[in-house]
């Protein structure tokens, strides 16, 4: 199942040709198209359509109310709902340390100062299907309320009889989520994007998801507020040794993997009995899950050992992959801390399994994808705000520096730009 990578000879330009899921290279552009035109052009009766062919239920409503959050928050069982609020308490906290004061920057007489402004309404989406992810809920809806979003829409795809389930709901009244919409996959991006009868239009759209939903967001980019991350199918690579019990760096490993297809899943080891043993022990450990259909597909294809000279080119490779978790499994794993550039997040030391950072570290698990860590981060309190400079001239400032400013305009020809700075200085 996990297939084996031997990189210890490899040398020039091998990092370019790591393998990659399928699905990494060729995204459904086209089926993605054809479901945000539709939403687009027909609204809620295409969702309504939509969620009948993808999810196999009929809805009549689309949202869901608050009352409903509130019942499924006291429906869950004690145990569930201290969990939750746990993992909010963890979220909010780390967040309000994002926040800053507004600045002002001076020079030559002109006071430019910087105004942080908060989207007037956030969109999260939230994937579904076998399985429900209310830390999602919670870590997309509240870095969203932190950063002062004026209304928080939440999309997630309804269960087989058309309800969502109590813990999704418990989270979404957690998050004071405003808008609870019954909609997934790529239909419930474009909605979000462009707006429906029922269905607020976001500012920003943020969120895990299939490879639909991702290749969905890239394809409603001209129309609302993408991060520059790709948030697809999970991602792990485990840099392991000989020092970690193998059954803890093969777990980790199966951790990701079991949210489903598309995924990666690579275990990166110096040790050659760590890489001759991790399949029996994958094989083994899979056995005893309620998930394995769903772990195997993802493992059969984007699952591998790879078996490097050092450390050193283990940091190499997993730099090339940039991937969603990295976790460092090893003896002075802080040592090899400096070494990453790329990489979602990075968990250090034996008992950091990214399970952690899954619901209650406190960043959120909205992560960078598809090699995406190479240019992008975690989502953050500045995905829903925005920068706007506000620029005061005074009399002074305007004499001294219309000059200057000619000078540049008429190099460029922009006679406009040049009398109206120096009209101001004239008079």
């Amino acid at each position: 199942m996990l297939k084996t990578l031997d990189l210890r000879e490899m040398a020039g330009d091998y990092l370019r040709h790591l393998p990659r899921p399928k699905a990494a290279t060729f995204p459904p552009t086209e089926a993605v198209r054809e479901i945000v035109t539709a939403v687009r052009e027909r609204g809620d009766s295409a969702l309504i359509e939509l969620t009948e062919r993808f999810d196999g239920v009929s809805l009549s409503e689309l949202e869901v109310s608050r009352s409903q959050m509130q019942a499924g928050y006291e429906r869950i069982s004690a145990e569930l709902r201290e969990a939750l609020d746990l993992a909010g308490e963890a979220i909010r906290g780390y967040y309000e340390l994002e926040l800053h004061e507004d600045r002002e920057f001076h020079h030559n007489g002109i006071v430019v100062q910087q105004l942080t402004i908060p989207v007037a309404v956030a969109g999260c989406y939230v994937p579904g299907g076998k399985a429900r992810y209310p830390s999602s809920v919670l870590m997309t809806a509240i870095p969203a309320r932190v950063a002062g979003v004026e209304e928080v829409i939440l999309c997630v795809p309804p269960k087989a009889d058309g309800t969502i389930d109590d813990a999704t709901l418990a989270a979404a009244y957690i998050a004071s989520v405003d808008h609870l919409y019954s909609i997934g996959g790529a239909q419930a991006i474009a909605a979000m994007a462009y707006g429906t009868e029922t269905v607020k239009r976001a500012d920003v759209i943020v969120g895990p998801g299939n490879v639909y939903v991702a290749a969905a967001k890239r394809e409603v980019a001209d129309a609302v507020g993408i991060p520059t991350s790709f948030a697809g199918p999970s991602e792990v690579v485990v840099i392991a040794d000989g020092t970690v019990p193998i059954e803890w760096a093969v777990m980790d490993v199966i951790v990701q993997a079991e949210h489903g297809p598309d995924g990666l899943a690579w275990l990166i080891t110096w040790d050659p009995e760590v890489a001759a043993g991790a399949d029996a022990v994958c094989e083994r450990l899979l056995a005893e899950s309620p998930r394995r259909a769903e772990t195997a597909s993802t493992l059969e294809e984007g699952g591998y050992v790879v078996l490097v000279r050092d450390f050193q080119q283990a940091a190499e490779v997993s730099n090339a992959i940039a991937p969603e978790h990295l976790e460092l499994l090893s003896a002075n794993c802080e040592d090899l801390v400096p070494l990453i550039r790329n990489a979602g997040a990075v968990f250090v030391g034996p008992h950091a399994t990214a399970a952690y950072g899954d619901y209650l570290a406190g960043p959120s698990h909205v992560l960078p994808t598809y090699g995406t860590a190479r240019f992008a981060s975690a989502l953050s309190v500045v995905d829903f705000q925005k920068r706007v400079h506000a620029i005061e001239i005074g009399e002074e400032a305007a004499k001294l520096l219309a000059g200057p400013l000619a000078a540049i305009a008429g190099a460029e020809g922009l006679w406009a730009h040049a009398r109206s700075a120096e009209m101001r200085a004239e008079q």
